[in-house]
């Protein structure tokens, strides 16, 4: 089985609550094939240089927390304790963070095009939402200092 793009998310919750909320965003781009979720963990910041953290397929009791594993295709085991530890060192004490591992499921068909065509698929970037507005912020002060 050949995977598409991975990426790997981390949802914080300062307030430890995970709200369910976006289970149902969530499902939608699993439904239509957008999205496959193949990990997942849930982590929490019991002390200053203390986390626990737990797999979703193993969460439990907690029913929002579950539901998030009801979308999860499969579990790989891809996050490493030091992935989640590097993931989760900005959450707070009391803190909570989901940890999501998604394959891009709709670049697949395109991957097999290009590969059909006998080229292939060299680099995929991601660059987040608050990093593109800083940058085009940066644009639009250079250009109205040079008019």
């Amino acid at each position: 089985m050949t995977l598409g793009p991975i990426e790997i998310v981390v949802i914080g919750f300062e307030s430890g609550t995970f709200k369910g909320e976006i289970v149902q965003e969530l499902s939608a781009l699993v439904d239509a094939g957008t999205i496959s979720i193949v990990d997942g963990l849930f982590v929490r910041r019991t002390g200053e240089d203390e986390l626990d953290y737990v797999e979703l397929d193993q969460v439990g009791d907690d029913s929002e927390v579950s539901r998030l594993a009801e979308v999860a295709d499969r579990i790989d085991g891809l996050v490493s304790e030091e992935d989640v530890e590097e993931l989760a060192a900005e959450l707070p004490v009391g803190g909570a963070a989901a940890i999501l591992v998604f394959e891009h499921t709709w670049v697949k068909p395109l991957r097999d095009a290009i590969a059909a065509a006998g080229g292939e698929l060299a680099e995929s970037i991601r660059v987040p939402g608050p990093v593109v507005s800083e940058v085009l912020a940066e644009i639009e002060a250079l250009e109205n200092e040079e008019n």
